[in-house]
């Protein structure tokens, strides 16, 4: 498992303001970067990649690995449905119908580890 880099009190705090929609770019990249190590840290392994583009991306949830290239099972969204998904406020469903998520591969799905965090 990856070593925490952003302290889980700043991340609280950049969710809680980035959560009001006005947060500056670095609050709401800190906010995205917590809660992506949030997931990596329940759900360790390397078979499913989560991409939030441009602040950050992990691998998480046991099962086969892959070694190179592009990952056979990739989620990606935009920062505002990735911590609305994140904290509860946007199901995972939803994202996917109105395509605010693309999800590719057979174990490309986060249901039932959402949401990490309780608003």
């Amino acid at each position: 498992m990856a070593k925490r880099r952003i302290p889980i009190d700043d991340g609280r705090a950049a969710l809680a303001e980035a959560r009001t929609g006005g947060a500056a770019r670095a609050v709401q990249a800190t906010a995205v970067r917590y809660l992506l190590e949030e997931l990596a840290e329940r759900a360790p392994g390397n078979t499913v990649e989560v991409r939030v583009p441009p602040f950050g991306a992990t691998q998480c949830v046991q099962g086969p690995r892959h070694t190179r290239g592009t990952p056979p099972n990739v989620i990606e969204t935009d920062p505002a449905t990735w911590i609305a998904l994140a904290a509860g406020e946007l199901d995972w469903e939803t994202a996917i119908a109105e395509a605010r998520v693309r999800a590719s591969g057979s174990r490309a799905e986060l249901v039932g580890l959402l949401p990490l965090v309780r608003v």
